[in-house]
C-alpha cells in the first residue's frame, strides 16, 4: 500500500513538472513575442555630415543604415569597426546602394566636420561621418543608448564607449544590435538577410 501512494506521488509530481515546463514553453514561444518587450533603441537626431550640412535620421530614411558610434583619435575599437564595415559594403555588391553607414562621433571637441569627412574616407567613401555639438551628439547617444565619457585631461584625452553596430531599418525603426567583434562577411550576410 505504502509503495503504491509513493507511486501515485512520484507520477503527480511528474505532471506537474511537465505541465509547469508546458506553461513556460506556451509564454516563451506564443506570448513573449506579441509583447512589447523591446526596449526603444534609436530615433531622431540632427547632427551634420562632413560637408557641414545639417542631416537628420529623415534624410537616410528609405536605407537600411548601419549606425557606430566613435571617434577618430580611437586606437582600435573604431578603426576596426569600420574596416569591417567598408569589407560589409564591398561583399553585398550592387546591393550596398540600399545600404547607409553612418559613423557618428562621441568627441565633437576634436572631430570636427572637415575632420570627419577625410577620417571616414579612408576606409570607404560611402561612409558618412556625423558630428554635431555636444547636446546633439548626447542626444542622439541617448536615444541609442550609447555610454561615452571622456578620460583623461589635456589635448591627448581618450574617450571611454560602447562599441556595439547597430542596424536600422529603412523605416527608421531599430533592427537589432552587432556584436563589435563580427566580421564583415557576416555582417553582410546579415544585411543580405534583411534587404
Amino acid at each position: 500500500m505504502r509503495l503504491h501512494r509513493i507511486t501515485i506521488a512520484i507520477g503527480s509530481l511528474c505532471l506537474a513538472l511537465a505541465a509547469a515546463i508546458l506553461f513556460g514553453w506556451y509564454q516563451t514561444e506564443y506570448l513573449a513575442p506579441n509583447l512589447e518587450t523591446r526596449p526603444s533603441i534609436g530615433g531622431p537626431f540632427t547632427l551634420m555630415d562632413g560637408d557641414g550640412h545639417t542631416v537628420s535620421d529623415q534624410t537616410y530614411r528609405g536605407k537600411w543604415l548601419i549606425v557606430y558610434f566613435g571617434y577618430t583619435f580611437c586606437p582600435d575599437a573604431c578603426p576596426t569597426a569600420l574596416n569591417e564595415i567598408a569589407e560589409a559594403l564591398v561583399a553585398l555588391g550592387p546591393d550596398a546602394a540600399r545600404v547607409q553607414p553612418l559613423f557618428i562621433t562621441i568627441d565633437p571637441e576634436r572631430d570636427r566636420p572637415d575632420v570627419m569627412r577625410q577620417y571616414v574616407a579612408a576606409f570607404d567613401t560611402r561612409i558618412v561621418g556625423l558630428t554635431g555639438t555636444p547636446q546633439q551628439i548626447a542626444a542622439a547617444a541617448k536615444a541609442y543608448r550609447v555610454f561615452y565619457e571622456k578620460v583623461g585631461d589635456g589635448p591627448n584625452y581618450s574617450m571611454d564607449h560602447s562599441t556595439g553596430i547597430y542596424v536600422v531599418a529603412p523605416d527608421g525603426r531599430f533592427n537589432s544590435l552587432l556584436p563589435h567583434d563580427i566580421t564583415g562577411q557576416e555582417i553582410a550576410k546579415r544585411l543580405k538577410e534583411l534587404l
